[in-house]
C-alpha cells in the first residue's frame, strides 16, 4: 500500500487548528519517521498537504505518547462508508455535533470512542 495524502482546503485548515509534521508526530510518539509514515499507511492516523510539504497530521489525534484511543477503528469505519481523509476530518471528526457536544474528536478523547464508532458505522448503511 502506498501512502496517499491529500491536499487540505482552507476550512479544514481552520478547523483543525494545531497540526504536527511527521518528525514532530515521531517525536511525540517517540518513533522513527518511517514508523510515523506506516501509522498512516496502516490508517491509524490521516494526514494531509497543508501548504507545501509533507503530510501533517491533526495534532488532536495524539495524547502522551500515544494515538488517541479509538481513533483508528474510527478512522476504518468513516472510509467503508465512502468518507475520504479530508471528509472525514471536516465533514465529521472536527465538526461539532450538539448531541454529543462537541465534536466526534472531543467525544473519542473524552473517552466516548465506542459511541462515536457506533455512529460512524451507522454512516455506511
Amino acid at each position: 500500500m502506498t501512502l496517499s495524502v491529500a491536499q487540505i482546503d482552507r476550512e479544514t485548515d481552520q478547523l483543525v487548528g494545531e497540526w504536527l509534521t511527521l518528525p514532530q508526530v515521531a517525536e511525540r510518539l517517540d518513533l522513527t519517521i518511517g514508523r510515523a509514515k506506516q501509522l498512516l499507511k496502516d490508517r491509524k492516523l490521516v494526514g494531509v498537504r497543508r501548504g507545501g510539504g509533507g503530510p501533517q497530521v491533526p495534532a488532536a489525534f495524539l495524547e502522551g505518547k500515544d494515538v488517541v484511543k479509538g481513533l483508528p477503528g474510527t478512522l476504518t469505519l468513516l472510509l467503508d462508508a465512502g468518507y475520504d481523509d479530508v471528509e472525514s476530518l471536516r465533514g465529521w471528526l472536527f465538526t461539532p455535533d450538539e448531541s454529543l457536544p462537541g465534536s466526534p474528536i472531543d467525544a473519542i478523547k473524552a473517552g466516548r470512542h465506542t459511541e462515536v464508532k457506533r455512529r460512524a458505522q451507522a454512516l455506511g448503511f
